[in-house]
């Protein structure tokens, strides 16, 4: 895996790259095959870190896993599902947060489950307590242990029951409908979060057999059923892929087609890319991202749960942004510490000023909680090449784009983190003519 790249900035990107399977779907989609009681097979698959830590996790349960790779045809037998030994779990799961969300299938299938200690990219507060707090609500019997957490069915299995989210969460929401589609009862979810990836993975529980009902103002009502099967389904395109490629398009003055990119889904940054002056060619194979020319426009960006500006997007577009000709601010509300990223671009020579104050319309829960979580960009900022280290998932492919828009030379360390959401992402930089040597 590589680990470290020595780039040579100022060179376009020009070229097309196939983007597949959501990194926010398809490891959640793996995970729901362990409800099934038949094989479960899913399409467009990409081969990400994520996918190869799911795996090894639900094959430490039994469930017989075969991917084809030139396909991205993924097969799932549950039929030999069983209990994983707390030390191989811990092994394997590295440093995702993905565990959590085998819990109520497992606690279905099993009766029991365990987590380790999380990790996952150190962007902000991800407090597992929602979690907690939504299984115990299903009768999960919850207990801490020095190694992890550790839980087990009541007796009867788990119950449907009323959730409240303090917040839209995605991933208490993917918690929810995991263990809610089998528990006896009903079970209505407030205030829950509704991203296309959800949307997606009810789709796949609908077609396994699961009763789910999405109503308005964010409410979605879960009865639950007795058995599922297995499913077949294609996983839908990245979304956050697609967007960062489109910002390393227009960062580096460059022209990409993102093969498989959907419009429909990236209505919201779609928007945003255009008012910050970028060029589009929307077809339906995908989306033509490029750079028409001229000065880029300054612009504000506020982020939150869909149908908003997703966070995930900020980062790589920020990197635009330091080419724009004037100010821009960005108020970030979903993760309180998604900024540290802008401390090498600072470097390399753009002006970023970061606030704790919400420079946004929407008074968010970072508000007078001393986070800097808005940003105010000054361009057209020349940046220069510089040493870099990798901080997280979003913040390093921007530290790319950042590298590949820069003069002269930069060291970036840490890039394996990269490949837990990005495909084949030094291939594809390869391909759009990216000027770079792999560093051993």
């Amino acid at each position: 895996m590589t680990s470290a790249l020595r780039i040579e900035g100022g060179t376009p990107l020009t070229g097309e790259v196939n983007v597949r399977g959501a990194k926010n779907l398809v490891p959640k989609a793996m995970v729901a095959a362990l409800l099934g009681s038949t094989p479960s097979v899913l399409r467009n698959v990409p081969e990400i870190k994520d996918v190869q830590v799911v795996t090894s996790l639900v094959e430490l349960h039994g469930v017989a896993v075969d991917l084809d790779k030139e396909t991205g045809d993924l097969r799932m037998d549950p039929s030999n599902v069983s209990v994983a030994q707390h030390a191989d779990i811990d092994a394997h799961a590295g440093d995702s947060r993905i565990p959590i969300l085998l819990c109520g299938p497992l606690l279905h299938t099993i009766g029991e489950a365990f987590i380790p200690d999380l990790g996952g990219c150190r962007i902000g507060d991800r407090p597992i307590n929602y979690h907690l707090r939504v299984l115990e609500e299903f009768g999960a019997q919850v207990e801490k242990l020095p190694t992890g957490i550790s839980m087990k069915a009541p007796a009867g299995g788990l119950k449907g029951a009323s959730i409240t989210l303090p917040y839209p969460s995605v991933g208490a929401t993917e918690q929810v409908l995991l263990a809610a589609t089998m528990a006896d009862g009903k079970t209505e979810l407030k205030n829950a979060a509704i991203e296309p990836e959800i949307m997606d993975l009810i789709a796949i529980l609908q077609k396994m057999g699961a009763i789910i009902t999405v109503e308005t103002d964010r409410q979605i009502i879960i009865e639950g059923v007795s058995e599922l099967k297995g499913y077949q389904h294609v996983a839908l395109p990245d979304r956050n892929e697609s967007a960062s490629w489109a910002s390393a398009a227009l960062a580096t003055g460059g022209d990409i087609f993102v093969r498989n990119a959907s419009q429909k889904d990236m209505s919201t940054f779609i928007n945003v890319y255009r008012k910050l002056g970028g060029g589009l060619d929307i077809r339906e194979d995908g989306i033509r991202f490029y750079h028409p020319g001229g000065d880029l426009n300054p612009l504000f960006v506020e982020t939150n749960v869909h149908p908003g500006f997703m966070t995930d997007w900020q980062q790589p577009l920020v990197v635009a942004m330091t080419q724009a000709q004037g100010v821009s601010v960005v108020h970030e509300t979903v993760y309180e510490n998604r900024f540290g990223f802008t401390d090498a671009l600072v470097r390399m020579g753009a002006t970023v000023q970061l606030h704790r104050d919400c420079l946004g319309p929407t008074p968010c829960r970072f508000g007078h909680k001393n986070f800097k979580h808005s940003a105010i960009i000054t361009g057209k900022s020349q940046l220069h090449g510089t040493d870099i280290h990798v901080p997280d998932l979003r913040g390093g492919f921007s530290h790319i784009i950042a590298a590949l828009t820069a003069e002269g030379t930069s060291n970036v360390t840490g890039v394996q983190v990269i490949s837990r959401g990005y495909e084949h992402f030094v291939e594809k930089l390869e391909s759009l003519g990216a000027n770079f040597e792999v560093v051993k």
